[in-house]
């Protein structure tokens, strides 16, 4: 009929958000559903992003973050409003820390009753409340700027250092039409959202001339290495320069642990003796002893390569500073005719194969021994004969005693295999971590943990069940925060803070949601168990009882953990 009007075709907010992560290549969220943003996960489900669902946002959001380390795109956590959004907040700080690029989309309550606070369901001014602790925060108030926020997220995410960013989406702007054309036309497809930052030519002649000077010199590589990808690159400078590097924990496998120049097990020797350090990636945080005496030469000379210029000299002066992306800067010192003068010296090559000598054969008597209960040591020199024939596999591990001991004993052959808690050292990466490594890789995922690391997020146990992931989680179980014999020092009826249940049945836990428990009391229940879980690669879990005397306060950082100066015992 001629007087007939056309109905527009409408779109929302809910398939905006959905359209623009899938053109821009995010096929893969982890959240916890609620209001207001059930739909979204329903939605992005049946358009083909695939939602893996969690017991809890701290958990999705650390699955986020590392999946975000192994992919270089920003992983992406779904959170409801206010409490949902705070749980989540754990993570996103973290990655921001740790350089991980993360995404976290909440669902927010209504604009205008919010900021008259006049008492909304979960009210809370989200933006502003996650401004300090991530590199950008963003709130969309219309749903045609749903695509520019998703751009504008993502860019932030994984540009320069990477690291996490919140994006806020209200329920009325979730929930909001828009013209479907309108809709579509305003959707952005990044390019080029984490630029190469060439260094200048200047810094790279600096540099090596520098190490030209060097008789001691080091190259440190961190997580950052590992994250550039720039592994070939890498690999080629230290082969070419014979210079011995020290991994930092998530570097190991950048190259192989056993590599003739690893200066891993003699890590205090190097970093006491070195004149010359190259930092790959690496910061000089607490991880590092802020880069000062006694743990570092005081006449020691440093080049930095990183992509961030305010964190040069942040705890000592960087004598030759690189500003640049690590695959660009690595790739401009191979490219320097230069560079082929540098060359580390046989006395000092000696010297660190010594001391890796004697700590080896110091090493191989602890490892060797099989005391009755087991102790960390000989519990993870049996993970560690496993895994050797299960290279592919990844690894994640948190605790104090379990991180330490395992990040000493267990080598890594292959980069961004081992994941553990960071420059934060945050607990309950454990399952999150797990769970993405897997989604990610399709590969088996063995997350080593403490008893109390455990406890953190534990019951997302059950996530794994219900998407039978290849992941097993193996508990070393001493009854205890550090250790698990500390006697109360209040009323008898009462346990020490440092005390958990010592005879827990951590196995069981895993077989109320259908995978299979084990109970391991030594090194060959152990070994059994760890190669059947891996041959089945099914949803399993280890409960290793480590004796409780075992392990020590705050592991190797007791030094940072304050005494009492008024009760603390010689």
């Amino acid at each position: 009929m001629e007087n007939e009007v056309v109905q527009p075709t409408l779109t929302d907010g809910f398939h905006l958000v959905v359209d623009a992560l899938k053109l821009n290549g995010l096929d893969t969220m982890y959240g916890v559903v609620g209001i207001p943003v059930t739909d979204l996960a329903r939605l992005a489900q049946s358009e083909g992003i695939r939602y893996i669902g969690f017991r809890n946002e701290q958990s999705a959001g650390h699955a986020a973050a590392i999946a975000g380390y192994l992919t270089q795109k920003p992983g992406i956590c779904l959170t409801v409003s206010a409490p949902g959004f705070l749980n989540g907040m754990v993570a996103l700080a973290n990655a921001t820390t740790n350089g991980y690029p993360m995404i976290q989309i909440s669902g927010s309550s209504d604009r205008a009753i919010v900021d008259l606070q006049q008492g909304d369901y979960e009210e809370l001014d989200q933006m502003n409340a996650a401004k300090p602790f991530t590199k950008a925060s963003f709130r969309v108030e219309r749903p045609e700027d749903i695509g520019i926020g998703v751009a504008r997220a993502i860019r932030a995410a994984v540009s320069g250092r990477p690291g996490g960013v919140y994006l806020d989406l209200p329920a009325a702007v979730l929930s909001a039409t828009v013209d479907a054309q309108v809709g579509a036309d305003s959707l952005i497809q990044v390019v080029d959202p984490a630029p190469r930052r060439i260094p200048s030519q200047e810094s790279i002649s600096r540099a090596i001339d520098l190490l030209q000077q060097a008789k001691k010199p080091l190259i440190v590589l961190g997580k950052g290495a590992a994250y550039s990808q720039a592994d070939a690159e890498v690999r080629k400078l230290i082969e070419s320069t014979g210079i011995p590097f020290l991994p930092m924990s998530m570097a190991k496998g950048l190259l192989p642990d056993g590599h003739v120049q690893s200066a891993a097990s003699a890590r205090s020797l190097v970093l006491a003796e070195a004149d010359v350090v190259l930092l790959i990636g690496a910061r000089l945080n607490w991880l590092l002893g802020h880069g000062k005496s006694p743990q570092w030469s005081a006449s020691a000379k440093f080049i930095q390569i990183d992509i961030e210029p305010t964190e040069m000299d942040s705890n000592r002066k960087i004598t030759a500073p690189i500003v640049g992306d690590i695959y660009s800067s690595v790739s401009a010192l191979l490219a320097d005719p230069e560079l082929s003068k540098v060359q580390a010296e046989e006395s000092w090559v000696a010297e660190i194969a010594a001391r890796k000598e004697h700590n080896a054969t110091r090493m191989a008597a602890q490892l060797a021994a099989e005391p009755a209960p087991m102790n960390f040591s000989s519990a993870l020199s049996a993970v560690r004969d496993v895994l050797e024939k299960h290279p592919d596999t990844y690894l994640v591990n948190e605790g104090a005693n379990s991180l330490d001991f395992a990040r000493n004993i267990i080598d890594m052959s292959s980069p961004r295999r081992r994941l553990d808690t960071g420059t934060w050292g945050v607990m309950g990466i454990g399952m999150g971590y797990a769970i993405a490594a897997a989604v990610v890789s399709g590969k088996p995922v063995v997350a080593i943990e403490g008893d109390s690391a455990f406890g953190f997020s534990g019951m997302d146990i059950e996530t794994i069940c219900r998407y039978n992931l290849p992941v097993i989680t193996v508990i070393l179980n001493n009854g205890g925060i550090y250790h698990g014999d500390e006697a109360s020092h209040g009323s008898p009826s009462d346990v020490a803070p440092t005390r958990l249940m010592q005879n827990a049945r951590y196995e069981m836990v895993i077989e109320a949601f259908g995978g299979v428990g084990y109970s391991a009391k030594d090194k060959k229940e152990l070994t059994q168990a760890l190669t059947a879980a891996l041959a089945a690669g099914k949803p399993a879990l280890i409960n290793c009882q480590i004796d409780p005397k075992a392990g020590t306060e705050s592991g190797h950082i007791k030094n940072l953990n304050p005494k009492s100066a008024l009760t603390a015992k010689s």
